[in-house]
């Protein structure tokens, strides 16, 4: 059964930085786009990035760019979202997941018969 596993989350100041990482089992990410998305407390799933499996084109969301990059790499089974000048508002569970990229950045986010999805971590950002 596929699955993927999150890791890199924690409590950060304000302007610093994180990475989070994604790895995959059970089945083979080369096939798949892969998403970052966050929830914070009340508020709805949001699309922060997405890296794409056919020509790797990359979607960031506005409030991200410039600040948030994603690469993956399909040897090691791994997506990762590197995030800096990190931001209160950033406070939220970051997700990877497998999904179409136009649709994952307009929303909502939900997740599909077929779509794996990881446990998510947590990104706190605070002085």
């Amino acid at each position: 059964q596929g699955q993927f596993v999150e890791s890199g989350g924690g409590l950060v100041r304000p302007g610093g930085s994180l990475r989070l990482s994604c790895e995959a089992s059970g089945f083979e990410l080369h096939h798949y786009s892969i998403g970052w998305f966050r929830q914070a407390p009340g508020k709805e799933r949001e699309g922060v990035s997405c890296i794409r499996s056919t020509d790797g084109r990359i979607y960031h969301r506005d409030s991200v760019k410039g600040r948030f990059s994603i690469s993956r790499d399909n040897a090691k089974q791994t997506a990762s979202l590197w995030l800096s000048n990190l931001k209160p508002e950033d406070t939220a569970v970051y997700s990877c997941a497998t999904t179409d990229c136009t649709t994952f950045m307009q929303g909502p986010i939900t997740k599909g018969p077929y779509d794996y999805w990881g446990q998510g971590t947590q990104v706190t950002v605070s002085s």
